[in-house]
């Protein structure tokens, strides 16, 4: 917005004209409330320890890509065909990342023979994991207050370094009830089910790597 100042005003005069106009348009921003904030993953150190059995073996993570409505800090709901997100809460992260930081912790802990490299790390690989994240979702049946699902949809290809076209893939799906229809509830769900997956992808990287 210009301001038309006066003829022959001093320096001074024009600060104090500025201000008033600042200060008055600070005081009709609106007040927002804040976000709440959710996490899952975090408890990645639970995932079951595979039997550390036969000579350890090294993966190299690929790219992981991740559903595109799903990937940001937004949390995904569908309900037959129609998308939402739940207003008023957010993940604390992008969910890709939250991911990317759960499927690392899972493999960091756990006692079997695959150790995930970590990015950049200047070390030979036997293997590459490819990890797409297809679904990352609350699903909501079209029944009256009915809490929703998370489900959560991966697919994973383990190959061979020296020949990608030796490998083995597999789709993981894991659906987790919400005990309610509350936020914190559906955070819980998605946590719970990212467990699970996790502990089922680490276990089958541990089978075929020693295939």
């Amino acid at each position: 917005m210009r301001i038309p100042f006066p003829r022959g005003a001093a320096p001074a005069g024009v600060a104090v004209l500025v201000a008033i106009s600042l200060s008055g348009c600070i005081s009709l921003l609106p007040k927002t409330t804040p976000a709440q904030l959710y996490r899952f993953g975090a408890d990645s150190a639970a995932v079951a320890p595979s039997p550390a059995t036969g000579p350890r073996f090294t993966v190299r993570p690929a790219f992981i890509s991740f559903e595109h409505a799903a990937a940001g800090d937004r949390i995904l709901t569908i309900t037959g065909d129609q998308a939402a997100y739940v207003g008023g809460a957010r993940w604390v992260g992008p969910a890709g990342s939250l991911f990317e930081a759960a499927l690392t912790r899972a493999f960091d802990v756990h006692a079997g023979p695959a150790r995930l490299l970590a990015a950049g790390e200047p070390a030979p690989s036997d293997y590459v994991l490819k990890v797409d994240v297809r679904a990352f979702e609350a699903r909501y049946d079209k029944v009256p207050d009915a809490a929703p699902r998370a489900v959560v949809e991966v697919y994973a290809a383990l190959s061979d370094r020296k020949d990608s076209r030796i490998g083995s893939s597999r789709l993981f799906q894991v659906t987790t009830p919400a005990g309610s229809n509350s936020v914190h509830a559906i955070a819980a769900a998605f946590d719970d089910a990212v467990l699970k997956l996790l502990t089922q992808l680490v276990a089958w990287v541990d089978t075929k790597g020693q295939a």
